[in-house]
C-alpha cells in the first residue's frame, strides 16, 4: 500500500508519502494550495503505483481549508480518509513523550495512522456532496438564531414604546403587528394616527382578521399608554422589523434549496411524524453517510448524546450526564426532533409518558426518546423503508 499523509493549512499543505513496509518514498514536502500544487501532489502519488486501489490518502478535518483538496483527490479516484484532529493528536502522543508538533511531523503522523490498525473509513462522494446540504442547514440555523435575537429586540423595544400592546394580541410577532409598528413605531404615533388609515393598515396586513373595532381599541389604548416617546428607539424598532423581513426572505430562499436537495435524497426519515424538512435535513446532513456508523450507538456518540462514564477504582459515577461532544448541530436537531415526534406519534408519546412516570425530568425523558428516535432513524436509513405509524 502507498500511504499519503497531508497536513492541511490555509496557503499550503505539507505532505509525506511512504509504503506499508515503512519505506519513505517522498520525504516531507510542501505544496501550494492551488491547482499547480494539487497537480504536483498527484504526480508524485501516481509515480509510486498505477493501481489506485493500493493508495490511501489521509488528511485532517480542518473545516473549509480541506474542502478543495479533498474534492480534487476524490475526483481523481484516490481513496481518501478524513481524520479527526483529536485522533491525530492522541496518536502522535502515543508515539513519543516529546512535545513535538510541526506540520511536517503531522503529515508523517497521518501517514503512519493509515498504516496502523486504527479504525478509519474512507471519505465517499456521498459525504463530499453532502457538504452542500450541511452548509445550507448550518447557514439556516445561524439565520434563524439571528432572527430570534431580533425578535427579542422587538419585545424589548415595544416594552419601552407601547408596553400595553403585548396584552392586546396573542403575539407581537405577526405580520400585521410588524406592519403596524413599522408605520407607527410608538404609542404616541398610534394615538395620533387617522382612524381610517389605521383600520386599512390592520385589515390589509391581517387579511381581514383585524377590523375597525381593533383599530379603535389599539388607538384608545395607545392614548392612555405609559410608553415613552423616544424617536431613537422608534427608529431602532423600524430598522429591526426591516431586518427581520430581510431574514425571512433569506431563510425562505435557503429552505427552497434544502427542499430541492432533500427531494433528490428522498430520505425515509421525513415519514416520521414530527420531523419536518429543516430538522430532517439537518439530521441527514450532519450524519452524512450512514454506512460510516456501525450502530445507532455510534451516531449517539457522534452527536454527544451518549451518557458519560466515570470509574476510578471502586468509585462509579451514579449521575452520568450527556457527553455533549461531537456535532452540536446534530445534537440540537435530534433533541428537538424528539420533542415533536413525542407530540405527534403515539408510540413515542407513550414512551415519553412512561419515562416521566418513572420520575424523570422532562429533558431527561426527552433524551431517552431521542436515543430511541436515533435507533428508528438508523433502521429506516439502512432498510430504506418508511416509518409505519402505530394504529
Amino acid at each position: 500500500m502507498i500511504l499519503v499523509g497531508i497536513d492541511v493549512a490555509k496557503d499550503k499543505h505539507d505532505c509525506f508519502i511512504m509504503n506499508s513496509e515503512g519505506e519513505v518514498l517522498f520525504k516531507s514536502f510542501t505544496i501550494t494550495n492551488n491547482m499547480e500544487g494539487f497537480i504536483d501532489l498527484y504526480q508524485k502519488i501516481s509515480s509510486t503505483t498505477k493501481d489506485l486501489s493500493k493508495i490511501k490518502v489521509g488528511l485532517e478535518a480542518t473545516g473549509h481549508y480541506s474542502y478543495n483538496i479533498l474534492g480534487y483527490l476524490l475526483d481523481k479516484g484516490l481513496p481518501t480518509f478524513v481524520i479527526n484532529p483529536l485522533h491525530t493528536n492522541l496518536y502522535r502522543k502515543s508515539l513519543s513523550l516529546r512535545k513535538t508538533k510541526t506540520d511536517k511531523v503531522d503529515s508523517r503522523t497521518i501517514a503512519s495512522m493509515l498504516m496502523s490498525d486504527v479504525n478509519l473509513k474512507s471519505y465517499t462522494d456521498t459525504l463530499y456532496h453532502n457538504e452542500e446540504l450541511k452548509s445550507l442547514t448550518r447557514y439556516r440555523f445561524d439565520k434563524v438564531n439571528q432572527r430570534a435575537k431580533l425578535k427579542q429586540s422587538i419585545s424589548r423595544l415595544v416594552n419601552i414604546l407601547f408596553p400595553e400592546l403585548e396584552g392586546l394580541v396573542a403575539t407581537l410577532h405577526m405580520v400585521s403587528i410588524y406592519a403596524l409598528l413599522f408605520e407607527f413605531p410608538s404609542a404616541k404615533a398610534i394615538s395620533n394616527a387617522h382612524l381610517l388609515k389605521l383600520t386599512n393598515l390592520l385589515s390589509e396586513s391581517s387579511r381581514g382578521r383585524f377590523t375597525k373595532e381593533t383599530a379603535i381599541l389599539f388607538r384608545e389604548t395607545a392614548r392612555n399608554s405609559i410608553g415613552s416617546h423616544m424617536p431613537a428607539k422608534s427608529l431602532e424598532l423600524k430598522h429591526t422589523i426591516k431586518s427581520i423581513a430581510e431574514l425571512d426572505r433569506e431563510i425562505e430562499e435557503i429552505e427552497t434549496e434544502i427542499k430541492r436537495i432533500m427531494e433528490e435524497i428522498n430520505s425515509p426519515i421525513l415519514s416520521i411524524p414530527g420531523i419536518g424538512l429543516a430538522t430532517g435535513a439537518m439530521i441527514i446532513a450532519e450524519i452524512g453517510d450512514f454506512t460510516n456508523f456501525g450502530s445507532p450507538d455510534k451516531i449517539l456518540a457522534f452527536a454527544g448524546l451518549s451518557p458519560s462514564t466515570y470509574q476510578s477504582g471502586q468509585l462509579y459515577s451514579t449521575h452520568a450526564k450527556m457527553e455533549k461532544r461531537g456535532s452540536r448541530y446534530l445534537r440540537y436537531a435530534i433533541f428537538n426532533a424528539a420533542k415533536f415526534v413525542c407530540k405527534w406519534d403515539p408510540t413515542f408519546a407513550a414512551y415519553l409518558a412512561k419515562k416521566r412516570s418513572e420520575g424523570k425530568h422532562y429533558n431527561v425523558a426527552i433524551s431517552h426518546a431521542a436515543k430511541k428516535l436515533v435507533r428508528v432513524i438508523y433502521q429506516l436509513e439502512k432498510s430504506g423503508q418508511i416509518y409505519i405509524r402505530a394504529a
